[in-house]
């Protein structure tokens, strides 16, 4: 960018002495400036007020009223030019107000007349300063309407992301009703589970101002409803029990946190308590660390210590598995409990 003020700037300067006046209307046009004159405050003010200024000399006594009177109103002005503050006060009090109360500058009268080239160099300085500040709100603008429409087009495809996650999943159901082997409708009704652990993360994200990170007690509360109606509409019927701190967890492990939930859960519904027996599942997260969570799963069934072959498929322990990867961790099962508990530390 060029040191150079912008071109053809409109000044306007404000000063009882038409005789001043007229003097520093030539130096600062030979400086390439259009200037304007007005004789009072109260002239000064209605020309401002009419616009297509860039910039205002502003001298200090006047017979209306002050310059510091006016300052206020002058950069009240919608879209407010820069005020640089002529006074002939000697008094450093008044030159301190005035850049208090706004001014950019201020040049001190003096007799010889050398003023007029001070305030040719402290016109052109602000001007300069001016444009600077204004390409800057520019860009700035610039780079929030791109992360606003960045954010709505990242809204919008978690929005098209969960529609078509529950049409998978609407489809699953549909294909599970229509099958009669009890091996296909359980892997069916897994799959489905899978999907809306997945969905559920997508309808925290397209609901939410953060599309980063998700409120893991609020997510988990309706994928284990989710999963508690799903397992009755099945035959399954065991309640469970949610305790999980306010945490907000990236989206990315909190996929993968829902994903093992899901597969947990569907184990314990599965295989924990044999046919006709009533319990519970107890589902758990908490900080145990400033950086480190923690999931436990548990039941009260027939136990299981995480060793030997594993029941049905192996499709669920090997999903378990990858998720717990993702996460940088390893499930671990509690020896000696009363049937099973699967923990799973991670970092946050």
């Amino acid at each position: 960018m060029s040191d150079a003020p912008p071109a053809s700037c409109r000044i306007l300067y404000i000063d009882d002495d038409p005789g001043l006046g007229r003097l520093v209307q030539r130096s600062l046009q030979a400086r390439g400036h259009h200037v304007e004159l007005a004789a009072s405050g109260t002239d000064g003010l209605a020309r401002a007020q009419a616009g297509e200024i860039d910039l205002i000399a502003l001298d200090h006594h006047m017979p209306d009223r002050t310059g510091l009177e006016l300052l206020p109103l002058l950069r009240a002005l919608p879209d407010a030019p820069p005020v640089i503050y002529v006074t002939g006060s000697e008094d450093s009090r008044v030159a301190v107000a005035a850049l208090k109360a706004g001014a950019v500058d201020y040049v001190w009268k003096d007799v010889q007349g050398q003023f007029r080239e001070l305030l040719g160099e402290a016109v052109d300085t602000a001007l300069r300063q001016e444009a600077l500040r204004r390409d800057k709100e520019r860009a700035e603008a610039a780079v929030r309407e791109a992360r606003d429409r960045a954010e709505l087009l990242l809204r919008e495809v978690n929005h098209r992301v969960a529609n078509s996650l529950t049409l998978v999943a609407a489809l699953a159901r549909m294909q599970t009703n229509a099958v009669t082997d009890p091996a296909a409708k359980d892997a069916l009704e897994e799959m489905q589970a899978r999907i809306s652990a997945i969905a559920g993360i997508h309808r925290r994200l397209y609901t939410s101002e953060d599309v980063e990170a998700v409120e893991l007690d609020a997510y988990l509360t309706g994928l284990v409803e989710e999963l508690q109606l799903a397992m009755k509409a099945s035959g399954r019927d065991h309640a469970i029990r949610l305790q999980a701190e306010p945490i907000r967890l990236a989206t990315d492990k909190a996929v993968s946190l829902g994903v093992v939930v899901t597969e947990l859960v569907t184990n314990a519904y599965k295989y924990a308590y044999p046919a006709e027996t009533q319990g519970e599942i107890r589902v758990q997260v908490m900080r145990e660390s400033p950086d480190t969570l923690s999931l436990a799963v548990e039941d009260d069934g027939i136990g299981w210590t995480g060793e030997g072959e594993a029941k049905g498929t192996g499709l669920g322990s090997r999903i378990i598995r990858a998720m717990a990867s993702n996460l940088r961790s390893v499930l671990t099962y509690v020896p000696g409990s009363s049937g099973t508990r699967a923990v799973l530390s991670f970092q946050a």
